[in-house]
């Protein structure tokens, strides 16, 4: 128990039949809360680097749960399958994603999911199809990636691991996923690698000293990153979401992920197209990838918790 807040860690079975999933969940002690917040974690982190933001949430009457990917933090067989997802793999990680709001769900409770970077696509995937009975969908560090770029990131992900396997890990699909936007920060140190994060510098060197944050993805883990990046993106898939689902994009406005803020209105600008009808867009001025993160995070956690209970 930490405080008023108790927290709890489980696991349940992944869709892929032999890894059970890591999760943990943040309650407030009192046992009543006004509501559940999924989170859904990025690439090459886990769930506990939330635990703040969770803890605020819970602090606040609102329960939060959040699970490791396949291949991410406690969800792994063995260390060496960091970065690795398995046969169909954006497909596996959307149906873990559904295995746990099944089992956390309530009737008559809101129920909202918060996704970030590569779980923000992952988020945007599983609205097309489990977008009805939500309160609302929290997509955050997200982006916009032409059909172009992510057909040749799936056709290289094929081709390396024709040569390789599919637990090859490729520097040359790491370069295509870090690419132009990223050119703004120093990416050659290691305590500045990944300034792009946060200027928080101290969030930046113990992301840099994780080894469950510095493993370089295999051509699996690509391939589901790259599926998830084409189907959220395209105009059938944004079609299929709900149009009554109330939608919060919320991104940096240096955020490269998003092309500083360009993909992010590009995403913005197609779900208003698509006729849904509660689409808000949030950038914040000089924030980087990591809004949780930032040095600006407590008004971005008020943020995300007002426009919640507005809708709750």
């Amino acid at each position: 128990m930490d405080g008023s807040i108790v927290t709890r860690q489980f696991t349940y079975p992944s869709a892929d039949g032999r890894t059970q999933i890591h999760a943990e969940s943040w309650t407030p002690a009192s046992g009543e809360y006004k509501g559940i917040l999924q989170i859904v974690h990025g690439m090459v982190e886990y769930i506990g680097r939330y635990a703040d933001f969770a803890q605020y949430m819970a602090s606040e009457g609102w329960k939060v749960v959040g699970h490791d990917h396949l291949g991410h933090g406690e969800s792994v067989v063995s260390y060496d399958e960091w970065g690795y997802f398995g046969e169909e793999p954006s497909k596996l990680l959307v149906e873990d994603m559904h295995t746990l709001r099944t089992m956390t769900q309530e009737e008559g409770k809101p129920y909202y999911i918060l996704g970030h970077s590569m779980g923000s696509y992952l988020l945007r995937k599983y609205l097309i199809g489990h977008g009805q009975g939500l309160s609302g969908a929290i997509v955050m560090g997200t982006g916009f990636v032409p059909a172009a770029t992510t057909k040749l990131g799936i056709t290289l992900a094929h081709l390396e691991a024709k040569l390789h396997g599919w637990h090859h890990r490729s520097n040359g699909l790491q370069a295509l996923s870090y690419s132009k936007p990223y050119r703004e920060y120093d990416l050659s140190g290691r305590d500045s690698s990944r300034s792009w994060l946060t200027r928080d510098r101290a969030i930046v060197e113990s992301y840099n000293g994780d080894a469950k944050c510095t493993f370089l993805f295999t051509d699996n883990g690509y391939l589901g990153l790259f599926e998830a990046v084409r189907d959220s993106c395209s105009a059938e898939g944004i079609g299929a979401i709900p149009k009554n689902l109330p939608v919060l994009l919320i991104s940096g406005d240096r955020d490269p992920v998003g092309d500083m803020g360009e993909g992010v209105r590009k995403v913005y600008a197609l779900y208003q197209k698509a006729g849904i009808r509660d689409v808000t867009l949030k950038l914040y001025e000089g924030a980087r990838h990591e809004v949780l993160n930032e040095i600006n995070r407590a008004v971005v956690y008020s943020d995300i918790r007002a426009w919640m209970e507005a809708r709750a």
